[in-house]
């Protein structure tokens, strides 16, 4: 089985991730944050890494889900290969920080890849406002994303609420994380795995 989680930056997919890993025995895949070459010199001057940017994160998840598909194992991933090509991707090219061939040829590569795409079991998305965000990004401090500006983060919020809507590639589920505290409240974090448990009971 393949569980994906999909969300803004700062809306709490690791940290879930971790914590659903660990409650379903399941094999966790993260984001490759840290060994991603690109990600300092992206936040310091977008328009010149951002296709280079875009491509490492499709390289990796596309990795990723061939991994995944071979594995056999029940996985649980943090982000989506979708999140890149239908969020990220447009959403720099709109604010003009990534050039038309350039997305373009990214557009091109990723609608070749998604043939070979199998979409998680079920998706489970996130959603977030801003102050939720801004407020789980401060309390991260991871320095390259002291740069990440209100507006970019409301564009994003836009996109994923515009995909989330018309996402009909399999079993779905919303989670509103403004009000929930599933690190330090065992109920909010037992709410959800409750209407996990009634998705995938839902599968088989």
């Amino acid at each position: 089985m393949h569980v994906a989680i999909a969300g803004n930056i700062g809306a709490g997919k690791t940290t879930l991730t971790k914590l659903l890993a660990k409650h379903y025995r399941w094999e966790p895949h993260y984001e490759s944050v840290e060994e991603n070459p690109y990600l300092d010199d992206f936040y310091g001057e977008m328009e010149r890494w951002s296709f280079n940017l875009q491509v490492y994160f499709l390289n990796s998840r596309f990795r990723q889900i061939l991994e995944i598909r071979e594995s056999g194992k029940n996985i649980i991933q943090d982000r989506t290969i979708y999140e890149d090509a239908r969020i990220f991707a447009p959403n720099l090219h709109a604010m003009g920080l990534m050039p038309n061939r350039d997305y373009q040829n990214y557009d091109s590569l990723f609608d070749l890849m998604e043939r070979l795409v199998t979409p998680p079991d079920l998706l489970i998305y996130l959603r977030a406002s801003i102050p939720t965000l801004v407020g789980q990004i401060h309390k991260r401090g991871r320095d390259y994303e002291n740069s990440i500006s209100i507006d970019y983060l409301s564009r994003l919020n836009e996109r994923y609420e515009a995909w989330i809507t018309k996402y009909k590639k399999g079993k779905l589920l919303i989670i509103d994380v403004d009000n929930l505290d599933f690190v330090d409240k065992q109920e909010d974090l037992g709410s959800i795995i409750d209407r996990i448990d009634a998705q995938i009971n839902g599968l088989f």
